[in-house]
């Protein structure tokens, strides 16, 4: 099944960046079945994990998050860039492979000990799922785990992760 998701990401070079190698999910997202088969694999491996709440990291963490939280009948909270949530909030500031950027969760998102699922489609360093997660920490929410459709091994993100349960199911 993953074999037949990875044909359907795409590979571009030197974006954003040069040197970087992104890993696009667009034409896997315009795909009916492959797009529902990546779904299914979250699903499928969170399905008994008593998930209250699916936590989705801008913006691609959104097209994934959401549907998961849905079949699993979940809340969906999202976690965003500065400057787009209205109210109290919480920021955090974190390591991308080519600079830093701030995430921001709303104070009142989730209450403690709220089992929370945090969903991106990318882990490389770790730093937008370590930010991610240092927010849920203020929040007291309970973090069930951290699924990812892609990992880049080579940057080691999974270190920055420690102690956490990760799920990838691509990985390069």
């Amino acid at each position: 099944m993953t074999l037949q998701i990875e044909t359907l990401i795409r590979a571009i070079p030197d974006f954003p960046i040069p040197g970087i190698l992104f890993r696009d999910i667009t034409p896997l997202l315009a795909d009916r079945a492959g797009f529902k088969a990546t779904i299914d694999l979250f699903v499928d491996r969170f399905r008994d994990a008593r998930v209250e709440a699916v936590v989705g990291i801008e913006a691609r963490g959104y097209m994934l998050g959401a549907p998961v939280a849905h079949a699993l009948g979940a809340g969906f909270i999202p976690v965003r860039k500065p400057g787009k949530l209205p109210g109290q909030k919480y920021s955090e500031e974190y390591a991308l492979e080519y600079g830093t950027n701030t995430l921001e969760i709303h104070a009142d998102a989730v209450g403690h000990g709220h089992r929370v699922l945090v969903v991106d489609d990318l882990l490389a360093t770790g730093g937008t799922i370590a930010a991610t997660l240092r927010l849920l920490q203020k929040l007291g929410a309970e973090v069930v785990g951290t699924a990812v459709l892609i990992e880049l091994e080579a940057l080691g993100g999974r270190a920055a992760l420690d102690g956490v349960d990760v799920t990838s199911f691509i990985r390069y």
